[in-house]
């Protein structure tokens, strides 16, 4: 019998073991991800054998991990007809897709959403900013350079000043007035509140002495890191270009590809990731089981 229950940072070693067994590139499957956003999303987990099952509050992501897949479907089918439901998965990736209709022909009408694809980029493209297409971006990034400007990693000693950069970003964005905005800091301020026992890496970047923008991610699989978080002040032109180029030369060149998550239909935030040219989308579907 499936029982789910809330996730916490002691099921950190067991959910990023099966994890790293499906390898996947969206950003969901991932620990921080799964925990920052556990009370927003009412998010509960479950082991089957070698599986790890994530539960919201609107249905299942496709689960990772390895074994039987008809018999761990036929379970979570079980489990949603308990409370009078269909099994509804409200994430998964294309080739979980294939393999579902394969393994239940018919059985599942599927649904996909842009506004939830992940903008995956070339390790090579962020860190260096070559070509016609990303001319704009290097300007900024030297216009930059020419002010009093620093960097450093995110540690114990100054992630107070993150977090309140992120009260004033805060209040410049009117996260009062915005639900969506309250709740994305409410994960941010959650990430910086357990850095370390997530095994984050970040940085802060300082003009005249002053934080002006940070940022964290990690590994997300065997060769992609996750950018979970970028927040810069606009006070200075090319802020965001510039903390973005850090992250991607300091923590990402052991990695071929950097997922920057998803745009969520904001239009503006679409318009600043479509701008570094993607070298591919991560395509997300929801299916439904109908009979």
């Amino acid at each position: 019998m499936l029982q789910f229950k809330p996730i916490e940072l002691t099921d950190k070693p067991w959910i990023d073991e099966l994890l790293a067994v499906s390898d996947f590139q969206g950003c969901e499957y991932n620990f921080t991800n799964n925990y920052v956003w556990r009370n927003i999303y009412g998010i509960t987990i479950c082991r089957f054998k070698d599986f790890y099952i994530v539960k919201s509050a609107k249905g299942f992501f496709f689960p990772a991990g390895k074994g039987n897949i008809r018999e761990l479907i036929n379970e979570l089918k079980d489990y949603s007809a308990k409370d009078g439901d269909k099994l509804r998965f409200v994430t998964m990736d294309k080739a979980s897709k294939e393999l579902l209709e394969k393994e239940f022909p018919g059985g599942f009408v599927f649904q996909t959403d842009e506004d939830v694809y992940d903008y995956v980029y070339t390790t090579e493209s962020l860190s260096t900013l070559s070509g016609k297409k990303l001319h704009s971006k290097r300007n900024y990034i030297n216009r930059f350079k020419q002010l009093d400007w620093s960097y450093e990693h995110i540690t114990e000693d100054n992630i107070d000043e993150c977090r309140e950069m992120s009260t004033i970003w805060c209040k410049l964005n009117n996260c009062d007035m915005n639900e969506e905005k309250a709740e994305e800091m409410c994960s941010v301020e959650n990430g910086l509140d357990n850095f370390k026992a997530l095994g984050l890496q970040g940085l802060i970047l300082r003009v005249n002495g002053k934080i002006q923008a940070f940022s964290y991610g990690e590994r997300l699989n065997s060769d992609t890191f996750v950018t979970h978080v970028e927040k810069a002040l606009t006070e200075y032109d090319g802020t965001y270009p510039m903390i973005n180029y850090l992250m991607a030369n300091e923590f990402c060149k052991e990695f071929e590809y950097i997922n920057r998550e998803e745009d969520m239909g904001e239009e503006n935030l679409r318009k600043a990731k479509r701008s570094y040219r993607p070298c591919f989308m991560i395509e997300k579907f929801s299916a439904e089981y109908t009979e």
